[in-house]
């Protein structure tokens, strides 16, 4: 897995978003993007975060088709000025939103155990964010995840799978 802040993102031959976050699975691991000759994003990577302020039309609008369309698997979107956080998954080519469990966390559906604390990160209370999200990366199914990806063959397409 990698992590990737601010980078270029060249989905396709229209479409080079610089998303404010991103999480992708090596594709040696089965995940759908790399880093091309020229330092850019080549590819979906499974997760994108952007921070909406003033943007919130456009990265709830144009980027959320756009990143549908080129299969992001996850699209997570801090709308600043609302106080809101949407975190969508991909089903069956459209966006679905991610519901929070009764302790008000989101969880990854692509990463196993990728848990944000939603209330935490509104409240800028980050220790709290860290410890969700350490804790959820500290299980054994997150562990299991992280060895299946060492483990993991040739890439498949993720689009059959959907």
């Amino acid at each position: 897995m990698r992590l990737g802040d601010g980078a270029t993102v060249r989905l396709d031959r229209d479409n080079e978003p610089q998303p404010d976050a991103l999480l992708l699975i090596d594709p040696a691991c089965r995940g759908q993007a790399f880093t091309g000759p020229e330092g850019y994003v080549e590819g979906a990577p499974e997760l994108v975060v952007e921070m909406a302020a003033s943007s919130a039309a456009i990265d709830l609008g144009d980027k959320q088709r756009v990143y549908r369309r080129n299969w992001v698997q996850e699209y997570l979107v801090w709308q600043v000025f609302e106080q809101k956080i949407d975190w969508y998954h991909l089903t069956d080519e459209e966006y679905v939103s991610l519901a929070m469990n009764s302790e008000g966390v989101i969880a990854s559906r692509i990463f196993p155990r990728l848990w944000l604390d939603v209330a935490a990160l509104l409240a800028g209370d980050m220790p709290q964010v860290l410890a969700v999200l350490h804790r959820g990366l500290a299980t054994a199914e997150h562990q299991q995840f992280v060895r299946q990806l060492t483990q993991a063959g040739p890439k498949n397409d993720r689009r059959s799978s959907q």
